[in-house]
C-alpha cells in the first residue's frame, strides 16, 4: 500500500525542514522502485499550502505546492515544518486544518517549530517531544501541557513523532521510513542519499504509544 506524505507549506518555512523530508520519502519510493520493479511504491509525497499562490521561504526560496489545505487527498503521513510559526498560529483556517487531519493520520510528525503548532491544537498535551533547541524554553512556557526534552534529534510518542531543528528532520524521517516500511529500506534511503544515519542512536527517544 502507498501511503500519502503530505507536507505543509508556508510563508517563512525552513527549507530543510520541508525539503530534507521531502527528499527522504522520495528518495525511499524510488529506491525501492529500484529493488521491487512492479510493485507499488511505499510513499506519494505531496506539498499542501493554504492556497495555490507560491509560498517564499526563509531565505526567498520560492515553491508553488501541489495542493492546497483544501483539495489533496486523504493524508496518511502529516508533516508539519517548522520556520517563522507565528503567522501560522493565528490563522484559523490552519489550526482547524491540522486539528481536522492531525489525528486522522496514520501519523502525524513535526520539525523544529512546527510543534508549535502541533501544539496550538492540543495534539501534543501529555505527550513527550522535542523542538530546535533555541525554542525549547518557549514551547514549555507556552504549552505547560506538553513536557518538552532537550538533545533530542526526534522523539517517537506513538501516532507523533517530532523531531528538532533542520537537519533533525531527516534523521526522524528517515526513521519513519524503517518504521513505517523497513530498515533495509530505509538505510539503503540513507546509502542512496549520502547521509550519515544510524538507526539505534542514543540521540532519540521512543516512547510507544505515550
Amino acid at each position: 500500500m502507498t501511503l500519502t506524505v503530505g507536507i505543509y507549506l508556508f510563508d517563512e518555512v525552513e527549507v530543510l525542514d520541508f525539503a530534507g523530508p521531502f527528499e527522504v520519502f522520495s528518495t525511499a519510493s524510488r529506491v525501492y522502485s529500484l529493488l521491487h520493479p512492479g510493485n507499488p511504491k511505499p510513499f506519494q509525497v505531496i506539498t499542501v499550502a493554504l492556497n495555490s499562490s507560491f509560498i517564499t521561504a526563509r531565505g526567498g526560496l520560492q515553491v508553488h505546492p501541489s495542493h492546497t489545505i483544501a483539495n489533496h487527498p486523504p493524508i496518511d503521513v502529516l508533516v508539519i515544518p517548522g520556520g517563522v510559526v507565528s503567522a501560522q498560529l493565528e490563522l484559523p483556517a490552519v489550526i482547524e486544518w491540522i486539528a481536522l487531519n492531525g489525528p486522522k493520520a496514520t501519523l502525524t510528525a513535526s520539525v523544529c517549530t512546527g510543534a508549535f503548532l502541533l501544539a496550538k491544537v492540543g495534539l501534543l498535551d501529555g505527550k513527550t517531544v522535542t523542538t530546535h533547541w533555541e525554542d525549547i524554553q518557549d514551547l514549555r512556557a507556552m504549552f505547560p501541557k506538553v513536557s518538552v526534552v532537550e538533545n533530542r534529534r526526534w522523539v517517537d510518542a506513538g501516532q507523533i513523532v517530532t523531531s528538532g531543528g533542520i537537519s533533525a528532520g531527516i534523521d526522524m524521517s528517515l526513521y519513519l521510513v524503517a518504521r513505517l516500511a523497513d530498515h533495509e529500506l530505509a538505510a539503503k534511503t540513507a546509502h542512496q542519499m549520502e547521509f550519515d544515519w544510524q538507526y539505534g542512536c542514543l540521540s532519540y527517544v521512543r516512547l510507544g504509544t505515550s
